[in-house]
C-alpha cells in the first residue's frame, strides 16, 4: 500500500481507501470481513457519509479495539428520517445526528468532518454564512472532529470553499469523464447521455484550477465516483465507447494535483480486491492514456495528463512532474515556497533539458514537451 500525506492535516492515509456506502443491507458479520480484510491490505481511511444507523452500528462494531488503527471521515449534515438518509442544514437536526454518529462508531471523535454535498452557490453561502460552518468550527475547537471537509461536486463551489480557508479537505468528484463537464450544481448531469452527445476537448478549466489550488494550498482531496457510477468500467456505458480498469480510473484520480486518497465504494471482498489491485499493478496495467488517446470525440490534444508516456527522459527529467509544478506555480505571481522546493528536489530540472524531442514523439496527446521544459527553466531559474 501507498500512504499519503493528506494535505495539510498531516494525517497519512492509504492512497486506496474505503467508502462504506455499499456496505448498507449488510450483516454486521459482513461489514467486519470487510474491514478485516481492508485492513490486512493497509487500507487505513474511510469515509462515511450514511446515516443509516444499522449501517453506523455496524460499522462501528467492526471498529471496536482499533479505532486508532483508522482514519475516519464521517459527515455533517446529514440525518436518518422515516427510513431513509436526507441532507439537511438544520442546526439541531445536524447536532443530534452527529452526537448519534459518536455513539454508534463507538468513538469520541472523527478524524475529518465532511460537510456535506455542498453544489450550489446559495448553499454555499447558507453554509458559510450560518450556524453549520459555526457548528463545524466548534467541534473542531471541542476536538470532537480534528479537520473540517467539504464534499461536493461543482468545481466553482468547491473552489469558493477552499478559498475560506475553513476547510483543510475537500471530497470531490473526479474521473476523466466527469472531468470534462463545466462546473455546474446539477449533479445529475455529470453522468447524463446527452452531456457527453457533443464533442468535448481537454480537462475543464474550472476543475483543473480546483486541484492545483488544492495542492498550493495544501487542501487534500479524497476523490468519490472514481468509476463514474460504474459507467466508465463498461464499454458499453462509458461515455467513450471503451472500458477502463479499476486500476486505470484510481490511477488517473490519483495523479490529479492535490489527490491523496480514492475512496472507491465497495460492497464486498472482491470489490476491494479489484481497487487493491492498484498497489501492485505494472505501469501498463495503470496506463489510462492508451484509453484516452486517439479519440476523435473526447481529445486531449497539447494537455498534460500527467500518463508519464514521455518518460524515459534522455536526460533523465521527470517531465510529468516539472509539468505539474510549472502548472502549480503558473497561476501565481510569486511561486508558492511548496512548489518551489518539491521542483528543487527532482533529481534532474528543466534546464537540462538537451531538445532531443523523443519525448514528443511518445506523447499520446501532442504536449510540445522542449517547449514546456523552457518555459519551466524560465519559470523555477533552472
Amino acid at each position: 500500500m501507498e500512504y499519503r500525506v493528506l494535505g495539510r492535516t498531516g494525517l497519512r492515509v492509504s492512497a486506496v481507501a474505503l467508502g462504506c456506502e455499499g456496505f448498507m443491507h449488510r450483516t454486521a458479520g459482513e461489514v467486519k470481513d470487510s474491514f478485516d480484510f481492508a485492513a490486512s491490505n493497509g487500507i487505513n481511511f474511510v469515509d462515511i457519509y450514511s446515516s443509516n444507523p444499522e449501517l453506523r452500528s455496524n460499522i462501528g462494531a467492526a471498529l471496536e479495539g482499533r479505532r486508532e488503527d483508522f482514519i475516519i471521515q464521517g459527515h455533517l449534515c446529514t440525518v436518518w428520517e422515516d427510513g431513509q438518509y436526507l441532507r439537511t442544514r438544520d442546526p439541531e437536526k445536524t447536532a443530534a445526528s452527529f452526537a448519534a454518529q459518536l455513539k454508534q462508531l463507538r468513538t469520541d471523535h472523527l478524524d475529518i468532518g465532511m460537510i456535506h454535498y455542498v453544489d450550489a452557490e446559495d448553499d454555499f453561502h447558507a453554509v458559510f454564512d450560518g450556524e453549520i460552518i459555526r457548528f463545524a468550527r466548534r467541534l473542531k475547537a471541542e476536538g470532537k472532529i480534528r479537520h473540517i471537509g467539504l464534499s461536493s461536486h461543482n468545481p466553482v463551489v468547491a473552489r469558493m470553499a477552499v478559498e475560506t480557508g475553513l476547510v483543510d479537505v475537500l471530497m470531490f468528484s473526479i474521473n476523466p469523464c466527469y472531468d470534462l463537464q463545466p462546473a455546474g450544481d446539477d449533479v445529475e448531469a455529470l453522468w447524463a447521455p446527452e452531456s457527453y452527445a457533443e464533442a468535448k476537448h481537454n480537462i475543464d478549466p474550472d476543475r483543473e484550477r480546483l486541484y492545483e489550488l488544492c495542492e498550493r494550498t495544501g487542501v487534500g482531496i479524497d476523490v468519490m465516483k472514481v468509476y463514474g457510477g460504474g459507467d466508465l468500467l463498461s464499454g458499453e456505458n462509458s461515455p467513450f465507447g471503451r472500458p477502463l480498469t479499476p486500476v486505470r480510473c484510481i490511477e488517473y484520480a490519483l495523479t490529479r494535483p492535490g489527490v491523496a486518497a480514492v475512496m472507491v465504494g465497495c460492497k464486498d471482498r472482491a470489490e476491494i480486491r479489484a481497487a487493491l489491485d492498484w498497489c501492485d499493478a505494472s505501469a501498463a496495467q495503470r496506463d489510462y492514456a492508451s484509453v484516452m488517446a486517439g479519440m476523435e470525440k473526447f481529445t486531449w490534444k497539447g494537455h498534460c495528463m500527467y500518463c508519464g508516456h514521455c518518460a524515459p527522459c534522455s536526460a533523465g527529467i521527470d517531465i510529468a512532474s516539472v509539468n505539474k509544478f510549472y502548472n502549480l506555480a503558473a497561476a501565481k505571481d510569486e511561486i508558492p515556497e511548496t512548489v518551489r522546493e518539491h521542483y528543487r528536489v527532482l533529481a534532474h530540472h528543466a534546464s537540462e533539458c538537451v531538445g532531443c524531442g523523443n519525448c514528443e514523439t511518445r506523447c499520446p496527446f501532442g504536449v510540445e514537451i522542449v517547449s514546456a521544459m523552457q518555459r519551466a527553466a524560465e519559470r523555477f531559474g533552472y
